[in-house]
């Protein structure tokens, strides 16, 4: 499983979702509205009757919604590099938010001697057990070495109006996480691949869409095909087929939003690698993720190497380089400058741009700079390049994050197997779609 969760932020959006109007029905479209602040633990929007509804986001890329009968408010962590959803069902001094399965009318656990424990479970990347209690047991570990273990259970999920009886998710009661701080805000996590346990499959969703602002406080999540008038102007997306692989591979993830890498720029040069370096091998490592459950974007070895050199010579003279070969931010992110406080602004910096298979992501700006928290070198601030070594961190894999998909319409579409992307002013798309924050 390539999400970083617990090893990289994540952007955090509230968002609030509440019980059905009416059936489930994957034609009709939820629109909801982002708004950026720096949101206190606890003062998540209040209820209200529409499908247009306030999401926020500052740290963590979470969701709050209703779980159960009758409903519990849940925070959940959204990821697309994640397939099993689940919530946290023990409470300890260490957490403050949980569901109680207790409480709910609607949960069912599921027995491991049932067809759904003994056959859906088998693609995740740990199937299924039996526990003492005679319950399908479930255990996920992450990329940054932290793991979550509980059982599987069925239970009533509502988003906006849509509503899903006998969801599938992991009542989890035991884990050991490389960030506790960030657990007790977050009841659980969404999984959002194209596994068959996922969020949007068992949802029934065909399509889902975001727009992370990077201007204001604006923005968009969508459910939903969107075949609204006011969405003419998404004829701009340029797409990108997903990659298949119809046989098990150690080291590919076949739930991923796979694409295929085939190149970067540094301004307008293009490096020089060759093509290979971005094909998945023999055993499916290399291959190329969008997780939304990632925050920065990290290449493999060779690949980081080539990236890293052409910036720091394209930003010689520009940008000063931190001397300090001991300093590694994230584990995977060596390279590093000193910025003075004093200055107006970052200086002008080379683009960066991704070429996938039909489509192409650029970075600018600062999206290409990170300020290092509480990182400082005398009267200097530290940034470091938002790009980081895959190698590092002991992926195999290039992993896409949240971080560089600012400001950029991010369409996955489960149906035509593809991913669609365009540069969008997303406070401007939020005005066109009729969304005021």
């Amino acid at each position: 499983m390539a999400c970083l969760y617990g090893l990289t932020h994540l952007l955090l959006l509230h968002l609030t979702l509440f019980p059905p109007t009416h059936a489930l029905s994957p034609a009709n479209s939820l629109i909801f509205a982002l708004k950026t602040q720096a949101t206190p633990h606890g003062l998540l929007p209040r209820a209200s009757p529409t499908d247009k509804l306030p999401f926020y986001h500052n740290v963590t890329l979470t969701i709050s919604l209703a779980v159960g009968s009758p409903p519990q408010r849940v925070t959940m962590v959204l990821d697309t590099g994640s397939e099993l959803s689940w919530l946290h069902c023990k409470r300890s001094p260490d957490l403050n938010s949980v569901f109680d399965p207790a409480s709910s009318r609607t949960y069912s656990p599921v027995p491991c001697s049932s067809l759904t424990c003994l056959t859906r479970t088998r693609d995740l990347p740990v199937p299924a057990s039996c526990d003492p209690n005679k319950l399908c047991h479930t255990a996920i570990s992450y990329a940054d070495a932290s793991s979550i273990e509980g059982n599987l259970a069925s239970e009533t999920i509502s988003v906006g109006s849509s509503s899903r009886a006998g969801f599938l998710f992991g009542c989890m009661d035991s884990g050991q996480s490389s960030n506790k701080e960030e657990d007790s805000k977050t009841t659980g996590l969404m999984g959002m691949n194209r596994g068959s346990l996922s969020f949007v499959t068992q949802m029934g969703f065909s399509k889902f869409s975001y727009c992370i602002s990077g201007f204001d406080s604006s923005g968009i999540l969508l459910f939903g095909e969107g075949r609204d008038a006011s969405f003419t102007w998404l004829k701009t997306l340029n797409y990108t087929p997903l990659v298949e692989m119809s046989i098990p591979l150690p080291y590919f993830d076949r739930g991923a939003y796979t694409v295929q890498l085939e190149g970067i720029k540094v301004s307008d040069k293009l490096l020089a690698l060759p093509k290979s370096v971005f094909v998945p091998d023999h055993t499916g490592a290399g291959q190329t993720m969008i997780d939304s459950g990632t925050q920065f974007t990290f290449l493999l070895g060779p690949v980081y190497a080539a990236l890293k050199n052409e910036f720091t010579r394209q930003t010689e003279g520009v940008l000063r380089a931190l001397e300090d070969p001991n300093f590694v931010f994230e584990g995977a992110m060596d390279t590093c400058f000193l910025i003075d406080p004093n200055q107006r602004g970052l200086p002008g910096l080379p683009r960066v741009s991704l070429i996938f298979r039909g489509a192409e992501m650029s970075v600018s700006d600062e999206r290409l700079l990170y300020r290092v928290p509480s990182a400082t070198r005398g009267s200097d601030m530290v940034y470091c390049f938002t790009f980081g070594n895959s190698d590092l961190l002991g992926l195999e894999a290039f992993v896409i994050g949240h971080h560089h998909q600012q400001n950029k319409w991010m369409e996955f579409d489960l149906v035509k197997s593809r991913v669609g992307l365009a540069d969008v002013r997303c406070d401007i798309a939020s005005q066109w779609l009729g969304i005021t924050s």
